[in-house]
């Protein structure tokens, strides 16, 4: 119900020190203003914040959280030896109806000991968030959870993914095929395209995760999750003509 991964419920801290928990804090943050930086500039920044820490440990820790330098596009996992690349299909395609393009994404989720992964599904045109789970690992199966929770809503025509091993999996792309759905994935390094879906990553940790020291999984849940219903419902957006994401979903269906 609240969209939390049963792996989840026997959380334990991660497995790493207090001080790389907080690093890894101020690196989240620092990416969400400036997602360009790679682990020199990122190590400058934190240095001018007043943590003195070496390169080599920086690479490692944006490792951890699955980011990199190449444009704003976490990578939170690899393709899987013999994984299928598709095209990316939306090259200069206007979004014109809700269920035309709907696409998903993993991001890094900090907790007060800690921290949780975070996938989504959201229908592009409405910009409505369809399903949502979190998850200790980036294991397939959370993926997965998400996925089929979205296609209760409805079907797309298009489905656009990153490279990552978890939705270039046969499991993953099975689900879509035999429903007749278009799969698309990001070219290598491409921040603009599944862009609709890093907007909503960087609102929800300014407008919630970062406003709050989430001790288990369940309360980062129900905090999330609350986001979401806010989100979804009451939250206006310029692009939407001031309406919110829960209006053109159902309005236009």
């Amino acid at each position: 119900m609240l969209g939390v991964n049963r792996s989840s419920l026997y959380y334990r801290p991660a497995g790493e020190s207090e001080e790389n928990l907080r690093l890894m804090r101020r690196i989240d943050e620092q990416y969400m203003r400036t997602p360009f930086y790679g682990a020199r500039r990122m190590k400058i920044a934190l240095e001018e914040q007043g943590y003195a820490v070496n390169r080599k440990r920086v690479a490692r820790l944006m490792k951890v959280m699955g980011i990199e330098a190449v444009y704003p596009k976490p990578k939170l996992s690899q393709p899987g030896e013999g994984h299928k690349i598709y095209p990316y299909l939306l090259e200069g395609v206007p979004i014109e109806r809700v269920n035309q393009v709907w696409s998903t994404d993993i991001t890094y989720i900090r907790m007060a000991g800690g921290f949780v992964y975070l996938v989504a599904v959201m229908d592009w045109y409405s910009r409505y968030v369809l399903s949502w789970a979190l998850s200790l690992t980036l294991e397939l199966e959370f993926c997965l959870e998400a996925l089929k929770a979205a296609l209760r809503h409805g079907r797309p025509e298009i489905f656009n993914s990153d490279q990552g091993s978890q939705f270039t999996s046969e499991r993953f792309t099975g689900e879509l095929e035999r429903r007749g759905i278009a799969v698309s994935m990001d070219g290598r390094g491409r921040c603009l395209d599944n862009i609709f879906i890093e907007r909503l990553w960087r609102s929800l940790k300014y407008e919630e995760v970062y406003l709050h020291d989430y001790r288990r999984v369940p309360e980062a849940g129900q905090g999330i999750g609350g986001w979401f219903r806010f989100y979804n419902q009451e939250r206006p957006h310029q692009s939407l003509g001031y309406q919110t994401p829960a209006v053109i979903w159902r309005g236009r269906r």
